[in-house]
């Protein structure tokens, strides 16, 4: 009998709780939230950011490090929220973005037309290796832009909290 007794009183307390304990912050913003209020949440959110890494020569890489870049920004664009996309090359890499011998130099073309929130750097310390080991200029397409280490700029966009993939 004195559990049964005990348990009713756990009871009645719990419930007497649950009765004065004020609404949670969820349930609160439920009850303020109107089309007008969601419309200007949307806004507010922050900036998508992702840096793509191509360090490699291999076309399929390339294209995949591509198909990665436009995907996401057609996710957010379908969403109606803001994204900014870095591509980012060096080593063997840079292949995808020298004007000579680039695969997807097309591709990159209509993707820079299309969509402005993918951008392309190249690593300038490759480029200038190249430029040693080759005897000549390297020139790069007119899509990217040059940073001085493509490594360095990972780690700063990954420092500053952008989502860091490898295709």
């Amino acid at each position: 009998m004195i559990r049964f007794e005990n348990a009713v009183r756990a009871t009645v307390g719990v419930v007497a709780l649950l009765m004065i304990a004020p609404p949670s912050e969820a349930a609160l913003e439920k009850k303020q939230d109107t089309p007008q209020m969601s419309k200007r949440a949307a806004a507010e959110k922050k900036l998508h950011q992702l840096v793509l890494q191509v360090n490699t020569n291999e076309p399929a890489m390339m294209n995949l490090a591509l198909n990665n870049a436009t995907n996401v920004a057609q996710y957010y664009k379908d969403l109606g929220e803001k994204v900014a996309i870095e591509v980012v090359t060096f080593g063997p890499g840079l292949h995808m973005l020298r004007d000579d011998t680039s695969p997807v130099k097309a591709r990159i073309k209509a993707i820079r037309e299309s969509t402005p929130a993918i951008s392309f750097k190249a690593c300038g310390n490759t480029q200038e290796n190249m430029h040693k080991v080759e005897n000549k200029e390297i020139p790069l397409i007119p899509e990217a832009s040059v940073v001085k280490s493509g490594v360095v700029r990972v780690m700063e966009l990954q420092e500053k909290g952008w989502t860091y993939v490898k295709p």
